[in-house]
Parts: structure tokens; sequence; C-alpha cells
């Protein structure tokens, strides 16, 4: 924000709701008054031309009625407004106004008047030309070097460049490669027209190129264009700047030198005439509008350059000479001379706000008062800190969006496992082909220190284990009560689980009408899933684990699947899965090494954690801390591929089977369509096989349908073995390289990011 503010010498609002834009701002003589007094002419969308001629009797005074000479309200929209010398036989000044689709050319004039009422302002149209295409914007000069007159050229929004000789139409031409119509200026020391392409470039076309080249007419289509008699159409020069021009300007304070400056979206470009970069200035802000308006030291040029915001700049050249506060944002600035004041800052916005404003400061006539010396009361003060720190505590003390520690959580989840498996199995709906399927109790405890409204408990376990109820509703819990729940845990699917854990979840409200959450998880015994058999000794897949410790007999590290009578001699072990397969579990007698073997590697994922595991524990209660466990073997990976392989050929199978589905639904739908219209028509045709067709295609889709059904099924079994194999294998990695328990978990977020197989996944 600018220390200084543009001191407002006059300003008005324009009219009620309407717009303006770049073009419809000029300062100008227009009524050839000849005192050399610039009038402010201004043009707006909804048809409205008004021209002012400020003259406040003291800077910032109210505008006066006889400051607008003249207003008028045209039929259509103003896009712009220029002054210059366009009517032929008098070089005097005469008032162009672009419509969309019409241009006009106006002669402004004064009449002096009888009584105190002042002068009275009249246009008159002197003559117009109705275009054939819709307009964006113009430029006028002296093209083709001509004295004492000024031509106008139009640029229409499909890039056709229309050139009128005053009176006349004099030839239209289109620009090569053109999308969307840019900013355009006229050069009259090069007698070149400059604009900037939707290329992001700025562009120079000569007057004479265009003048010879292939009339517009002509362009009918690529024969013509080849046959005609005329050039096609060159540029001049061409610079890329990289980004969308706001405004392109020309100017030549110095005789012999001018230069063509450039507003871009970021940068401010200043070219020599012919292309090249004189300077350029990188902008922190977002440009609105800008002009260079004089040379004030020999070979700079001073440039007014106003931003999205409401900063006015002023440079010389790259230099930041000064920057001041305007009121609004402005969309087209000038500079002009008045009878009173020269260079005067004239800014309009869009939404019609006319300033005209100059630089400088006004001194402050401000003085602070007095403060009024009083004693301080310092009980007092101590009074009021100590209420003020009580309001802050109990502020900090009863905010619930906080979250809560452990010990401060108001509803406490716990889940304890039954050591022993149910006497009565309560597993339903089990399609494992073992004759009994196991089930354990879970019970689950929810103690709350608060009110909890509306508490709801979920329980989940990974698929293929199940149980018997997942969803529990209670009623509201009051402050030091608890509710308890049993349930029981069972293998469903018949395949192994990857994962024997479980999780509890409360979700509740505190009486402020805050959600809370309140979570535990649980681990389930490894003879749920699984009984004691006799070791095998063949098997395709082994595992040998190494420790630091002397083998620890299975019957201290597995009393639930050895029998006591055994004694200390039990060193093989082995456990027969409900889903049919065995695996074993060997000591070494002589070495410190346990065995795992199975014939599939997925069945050791289970046994190789609950050894590790259960041998952890065992130390960790004889108070032994440098108990490692490590693997140096080679990890199985050919067969971990394989699996994969196999989870992948299932997965496209099952996209095969959609696809094919899709299609029969839609062959079964359009021989539904034939027959009903055949059985509606009033004369019975011929069906024509078409039943024999249908019953074909019903078969189809049912066989399709179990197909899909069964694969399905082998998915999720591949999906359950490649997730133990997975699991198994990070293991290996973390033992084999020793990994710390956060390394373990980066390994484990980035291969296991499953819960469950689905194709959306």
């Amino acid at each position: 924000m600018s220390l200084f503010k543009a001191r407002d010498w006059w300003s008005t609002v324009l009219g009620e709701k309407e717009e303006f834009d770049q073009g419809c701002l000029c300062v100008a003589d227009v009524d050839n008054s000849g005192s050399g007094q610039d009038k402010v002419i201004v043009g707006s969308f909804k048809g409205y031309l008004r021209i002012f001629n400020p003259h406040p009797v003291k800077p910032g005074d109210e505008v006066q009625p006889e400051d607008l000479l003249l207003e008028v309200q045209l039929l259509e929209p103003i896009l712009q407004v220029e002054v210059g010398k366009f009517v032929s036989g008098t070089e005097g000044l005469h008032l162009a106004v672009l419509h969309c689709r019409k241009l006009c050319v106006y002669a402004v004039s004064g009449t002096q008047g009888n009584v105190e009422h002042g002068n009275q302002y009249q246009i008159k149209l002197m003559y117009e030309h109705n275009l054939q295409r819709t307009a964006c914007n113009m430029t006028y000069g002296p093209f083709g070097g001509v004295k004492g007159r000024d031509l106008i050229c139009i640029q229409s929004m499909d890039g056709m460049l229309m050139l009128f000789e005053q009176e006349s139409y004099a030839f239209g031409r289109f620009l090569p490669g053109f999308l969307l119509p840019g900013p355009l200026a006229y050069s009259s020391r090069t007698d070149s027209f400059i604009t900037v392409s939707s290329c992001q470039q700025v562009e120079s076309y000569k007057y004479q190129v265009l003048a010879f080249a292939t009339d517009a007419d002509e362009r009918q289509d690529t024969e013509q264009r080849k046959l005609s008699s005329g050039k096609k159409l060159a540029v001049d020069w061409v610079l890329n700047i990289g980004e969308q021009a706001l405004d392109i300007c020309v100017v030549s304070f110095n005789q012999g030198v001018s230069s063509v400056f450039v507003l871009g979206e970021r940068n401010f470009f200043c070219l020599k005439d012919n292309g090249q970069i004189r300077f350029m200035k990188k902008l922190d802000y977002s440009p609105s509008c800008f002009i260079p308006y004089c040379s004030v030291q020999e070979g700079t040029i001073n440039t007014l350059i106003a931003n999205h915001s409401k900063i006015l700049n002023v440079y010389q050249d790259v230099t930041l000479k000064w920057a001041t506060q305007l009121p609004c944002i402005p969309v087209s600035v000038k500079v002009a001379n008045f009878q009173d004041l020269k260079g005067v800052i004239v800014t309009l916005s869009d939404d019609g706000h006319l300033q005209c404003s100059y630089l400088g400061t006004d001194p402050s006539l401000f003085q602070a008062p007095k403060v009024d010396s009083r004693e301080i009361n310092y009980e007092e003060m101590n009074a009021e800190m100590k209420e003020l720190q009580k309001i802050i505590r109990e502020a900090t003390k009863t905010q619930d969006i906080l979250p809560e520690s452990e010990k401060q959580r108001g509803v406490t989840v716990t889940a304890e496992v039954s050591p022993d498996l149910d006497e009565e199995s309560q597993a339903i709906d089990s399609e494992v082909k073992a004759g009994a399927v196991p089930s354990v109790t879970v019970k689950i405890t929810i103690q709350s220190r608060v009110t909890a409204q509306k508490p709801s408990l979920a329980v989940c376990v990974q698929a293929p284990l199940a149980v018997t109820c997942d969803q529990f509703v209670f009623d509201d819990l009051e402050p030091d009560s608890s509710e308890t729940v049993v349930l029981s845990v069972f293998l469903k699917e018949n395949c192994s689980p990857p994962e024997l854990e479980g999780t509890c979840m409360v979700s509740y409200n505190i009486p402020t009408g805050i959600p809370r959450v309140s979570q535990c998880n649980f681990s389930l015994p490894l003879k749920l899933v699984c009984f004691p058999a006799q070791p095998s000794k063949a098997a395709n897949h082994k595992l040998t684990i190494d420790t630091n410790k002397p083998p620890i007999s299975f019957v201290t590290i597995f009393p639930d699947f050895v029998d006591p009578s055994e004694g200390d001699q039990a060193n093989a072990l082995g456990f027969h899965f409900l889903t049919g397969s065995k695996t074993t579990l060997l000591a070494s007698k002589t070495s410190q090494r346990y065995r795992i073997q199975s014939d599939h590697l997925e069945d050791l994922w289970l046994v190789t954690k609950e050894l590790i595991h259960r041998l952890e524990e065992h130390f960790k209660k004889q108070n032994c801390k440098d108990f490692a466990c490590t693997f140096s073997g080679s990890i199985p990976l050919q067969e971990y591929f394989e699996l994969i392989d196999r989870h992948f050929e299932l997965r496209l199978n099952a996209e095969k089977y959609q696809e094919l589905l899709s299609e029969r639904a839609v062959q079964f739908r359009a021989i539904e369509r034939r027959l009903l219209t055949r059985f509606k028509d009033k004369t019975p045709a011929p069906l024509q096989h078409l039943d024999t067709l249908l019953e074909g295609t019903f078969r189809e889709v049912i066989a399709l349908a179990d197909a899909a059904e069964e694969n399905q099924a082998n998915m999720f079994q591949a999906f359950a073995k490649l997730k133990s194999a997975t699991h198994l294998v990070i293991m290996l990695i973390s033992l084999w390289q020793k990994l710390s328990t956060d390394q373990l978990a980066i390994l484990e977020a980035t291969f296991l990011p499953l819960a469950e197989d689905t194709q959306e996944l």
C-alpha cells in the first residue's frame, strides 16, 4: 500500500450501473477551441457519450453542472472513442465512435450562450460506416505517410483489419494464424500496425504489405487464394513475449526515435522499431492499464502503470519514481492539460468512477491530544489480571475440539479374548470343509467417564474370519457406567487368514454434540485356525530362523499344541490348518535354529509369526533384553512372484467375464425387444427361431455368471494367499536387514495398502 494518496482535483461517478473498458476514455481538444485545453470524452457500454470540461474552483470541489459539456445516448454500446483528423477537406479534430457493427464520426461544436447558462454544445454526424464484421478495437494515424489527415483501422473479432480512408472504405485483410483479437497500435515512424497474437508474440505488419496483399473478400477457398494475383500477407517482425498483452502504445518524444510499449500480464516491455527489446520490467503485481506520457530526461521515458491493488506507479524506464494510492481500480488512464493545471492524471474505473488527480502530498494538520496523566492503581490492575487469567483457564479447560490424551478419554473400550476355544462352536454358515469349525469368545467392555450419547460398537475382523455379530447399539451411557458384550470369532471362508487380529471401535457424541471415537485391537489365538498334528518330514518350502539363544523346548513356548507327556524331548511340532494344509516346526538340538516347512509358501506365515512372537515373549519374561532373530537364507521371491501372477491372471479373467456378461446381456435384451414386438403385432409373424436364440442366450448368461462367481471365489483365496506371502516376505526382509520398527512400518505401508480386494482399487 502506498504511503501517499493521489490528490483529488475533480471527480464524478457516471450514470447508474454502467460499464466501461479500456477504449472508453479519451482526452483531446475535441471542440477545436484553440486554447490547448483538453476535454474528457467518455463512452459507455450502455451507449452514453459524455464530454467533460473540468474546472473546479478549488481541488476536490463537487462537480458543477457546467462541467458536463454534452451527454447524448447513442443507440448502440460504445467500444472505443478516439479524436483525430477524420474528415476530408479540413484539419480540424473530429470524434470517432466505434460500435459493434458501426463506425461513426462526429463533429463537436459549441455555441456562445446569450444568457448566464453558458455555452451550448452539440454533435453532428459527419459520416458513418456499417461494418460487415463485429468490431473489437481500432487505431488511427497517417497511414502510408499521408499529410494532414488520419485514416482509421478497425480490427474485427475474427481477425480482419478493415481500413477506412475517411469517408470511404479502402480494403480489408485477414491476419494470418489468427485466433483471438489482441491490442492494436499504429507506428507512424515505420508505417506499420503492431498487435499481440494468441501465440503470445508481438507482430508488426507494414501498411504497404497490407495494401498489396490478397484482398479479404477474395479469400473464399484455398484454390482461389492460390490463383489470386495478390501477395500473401507477411509479417515484418515477430517477438515472443510469452504472455498475453493488455495494451500497446507507440510513442515518439525524441525526434527520430520511437518506442513500442507493451504491457503484459506480468511484465512491461519497451521495444525498438525493429522489434528488439530496449528494456523490460518484471512486475510483482497484476497491472490493469498504462500510458507512457513524457520524456523528462534525455533517452528515458516516463510511464504510468496502474494495478489491481489500486496503486498508480510512476516509472522512469524501469526505475520506480513514485507510487500513489487511487480510490478504485482504473481500466484506462490518460494525461491531460487543463486551463488551470498541466499534466493532470485522468483515470476511469469499470463502474464509471472518473477522476482527475495530481501527485503530491498535503501536510498533516493532526496533532495528538495530550494524555491525561493519572496515577496507576496496582491493586486494581492485579485484581483485573487475576480475573482475566481465570477466564482464560476456564476457556481452555472446556475446549472440546482439542484432542484428548489417552488418560483423559471419556470412553474406553477393552477386548478380552478367551484363552480356550468355545466348548460348543458358535460358527454359523462356515464354508470350511473340516468336520468341526472352532470359535473363540471375545468379551468387549465399554467404560464411560462422561455422558456418552448414542454410543455404537463396531467389531471388525479381516475375511476369511467372521464374527457372530459385528454391530451393537446402546442407550446413552451415564458417567462411571459400563456395558459388556460377548461375541465369537470363527473361520468362515475355506482359506487360511493372513491376519489373526481384530478391531473394536466405539463412536459416540459428548453432550456438546461433538462426535468422538475410541478403539482398541485384539489378537486371536493360532488354534482358532489350526490344530496339532503329526510332524511331516518332506516339504516343498523351508525357512530357517537363527537366534542368539539356545533353542527352547516346544512344551514351554507352545503348551497349547504339545502333549505334556512328551516332556522336554519335543523338538518337532505339526500344525494342521482347517483348510487341509500342514506345516511343521522343527527345533535344532545342536544349533540355535528353528526350521518351518510346508508344501505351500503362504502357510509358513502364521506359524513363523507365532514362533517369533512367543520366543520374544518368553525371553522378555526372563528379563533377557539382547534376544534377536535373524534370517540368512534366500528370500523365496520366485514362489512369491508366482502367487502375484496367479492373482493377476484371475483379475484379468474377472474383467473378461464382466465384458462377456455385458455383451450377452445386451444381446438378451435385444432379442427380448424383438420377441415383444412380434407378440404385440396384430397379425402374428413367425418367430424365426427367436425363442430358441433367447433360451440359448439365457443359458450363456447363467453359465457366464456362474463362471464369474467361481472366479471371484478363486480370486479371494488367491488374494488371501498373496497377502500372507507378502507378510512373510516383509518379515524375512526385516530379519535379514535387522530393520527397526519404523522401517518395518514403512515397508508394510508400501506393500500392504489393501485391506480387501476389489476391481476398483
